[in-house]
């Protein structure tokens, strides 16, 4: 993401290309009977997420685009709340657990919405007593990870949205969530500059803490076998945990400039950190070595 320009880098042709410009009116393709769908202009993405051919775009103001990969056009977009501080906080893609493709946002009107990805109606809405910074959903679709404006994280059934457990520990707000592959381990990311490890078969309190340098833990990202995690800081550092050694071995890259962004490419052969400074803004790319190290970006 960078302004109101959605940017397709390609990591084998080392070239970039737009994908999405919503600096100008965008009207949404798709014309279903009561779909409450409107045009968009002079979006401020806040937020992305790309999965199932599909990109999910969330903007500053509360707006809500979606676009099929290999289709021209966006195909839904609207607003999801008219509050002065509506910022779509977190967007994702995930399946449930009958394997409907499912549309979730995070909003600070302290409200969840998720959306059907075939027909883009809303089919629930969760309200909180705080703004929600993020939500991720396990890996069989059955529970959501909330977290925002707390000092708890709350585990919910992603369909009623209920409230399962509590997790307690961190003592400020948190900003990230990210769930281990294999369905029974939770990170949380906090303001206190921890991030903050979950059994959720024992909730009572984390099995671990990982500390930051000096920041909030804005990012989390497990690598998609889970051998890896990811950790960033809102500037200059991101820490990689090996899962393997109970999370004790690490390896921390020192940047310079904003961070705005993680990923781990699929074959988790790449590490990308984007970085949001005005002067030194740019897409790093780190490859792995073969010792299961990460090793200094290339760009």
């Amino acid at each position: 993401m960078q302004n109101y320009s959605l940017m397709h880098w390609s990591s084998l042709l080392q070239r970039g290309k737009e994908v999405l410009n919503v600096a100008r009116s965008v009207t949404p393709t798709q014309k279903l009977p009561g779909l409450f769908s409107e045009p968009l202009s002079r979006v401020q993405v806040s937020s992305m997420a790309v999965k199932e051919n599909l990109i999910l775009l969330g903007g500053f103001d509360g707006e809500l685009l979606c676009k099929c990969v290999n289709q021209p056009g966006v195909a839904f977009c609207t607003r999801l709340s008219t509050e002065d501080n509506a910022i779509t906080n977190t967007v994702d893609i995930y399946r449930d657990p009958s394997g409907s493709l499912r549309l979730i946002t995070a909003n600070n009107d302290c409200k969840i919405r998720v959306f059907d990805a075939q027909s883009f109606t809303r089919v629930s809405e969760f309200a909180l007593d705080w703004s929600v910074n993020n939500t991720s959903v396990s890996p069989d679709g059955k529970l959501l990870a909330v977290v925002g404006d707390s000092t708890e994280c709350l585990i919910s059934d992603s369909h009623s949205g209920k409230v399962i457990s509590s997790l307690r520990g961190h003592k400020d707000y948190s900003f990230a969530s990210a769930w281990h592959p294999n369905g029974l381990i939770l990170a949380t990311g906090n303001q206190d500059t921890a991030c903050r490890l979950w059994d959720i078969r024992n909730p009572s309190e984390s099995f671990a803490v990982l500390k930051g340098n000096m920041g909030a833990i804005r990012g989390l990202k497990f690598t998609p076998e889970g051998r890896f995690l990811a950790m960033a800081e809102p500037a200059d550092f991101v820490h990689i945990f090996d899962t393997q050694s109970g999370f004790l071995q690490s390896q921390e890259i020192d940047l310079f400039g904003e961070i705005a962004g993680i990923s781990f490419s699929p074959d988790t052969e790449a590490l990308y950190v984007g970085v949001a400074d005005r002067t030194y803004g740019s897409l790093l790319e780190y490859k792995r070595r073969k010792d299961n190290h990460y090793m200094d970006s290339f760009y």
